[in-house]
């Protein structure tokens, strides 16, 4: 979702940096890319708040400041019930899934506070809006966390002119699907959404006036409900 974020932006013009642990995989990226002029690359651990710290310098450095964030970094294990999950699991979890983002939001606001102006996006889950067995009670915490970090944010720098979103999906074909205790098979990958759905909403919200803010955004396929 992060990648297909980063290439709805860029093809508006955007320059943008894309950011994740594994710097093959970010380089793999890079070269795949269509619109590769305007990417860069920054090998970075959001569970970390120095590593953060020192991607919030670099995109400085490189895009000249950070007018858009987006936080996508999300994982999860096999073993997801209570009676499963390891407590370092559990551990590792919630540092990636809600302190990553507190760590990230915590870095990047000063300046976009000191402008008047920026936008975050956070990439939660339909796991972040009630208690889901298939996420797992780690997965939910976290998003959950990160759904409440989101919203409260927004409440104290909207007046400052700057928007906090945070965008639930449903099931979506993603890396974290091979993280599933029961394989999910071709065809279900395909009815269900597509990293580009992401990427075309936060594009959405990107193209938005200052002045029009959408707190949260709800994205199921048709063949998931949502009640």
């Amino acid at each position: 979702m992060g990648l297909a974020s980063a290439e709805a932006l860029a093809s508006e013009g955007c320059r943008v940096m894309i950011a994740g642990r594994n710097q093959q995989r970010l380089q793999q990226a890079l070269g795949a890319s269509s619109h590769s002029e305007l990417l860069s690359v920054k090998c970075a651990d959001v569970g970390d708040r120095q590593s953060v710290r020192q991607l919030i310098d670099e995109a400085d450095r490189v895009l000249g400041q950070v007018d858009i964030f987006v936080n996508s970094a999300g994982i999860n294990v096999p073993n997801r019930s209570i009676d499963l999950l390891a407590p370092e699991d559990w551990d590792r979890l919630l540092r990636v899934n809600a302190t990553g983002s507190y760590n990230c939001m915590y870095a990047v606001l000063p300046q976009m506070r000191a402008r008047g102006d920026g936008l975050i996006v956070n990439i939660s889950s339909i796991a972040g809006k009630r208690g889901d067995l298939l996420g797992g009670v780690a997965y939910c915490a976290a998003k959950f966390a990160q759904a409440g970090l989101g919203r409260t944010v927004a409440g104290e720098v909207g007046t400052e002119g700057v928007r906090v979103t945070t965008i639930y999906p449903g099931e979506a074909n993603t890396p974290l699907l091979d993280a599933r205790p029961t394989p999910v098979t071709e065809e279900h990958r395909a009815r269900i959404l597509q990293p580009e759905d992401i990427g075309a909403a936060v594009l959405m919200i990107a193209c938005l006036p200052p002045r029009a803010h959408i707190p949260e955004l709800i994205i199921t396929p048709t063949c998931q409900p949502f009640v």
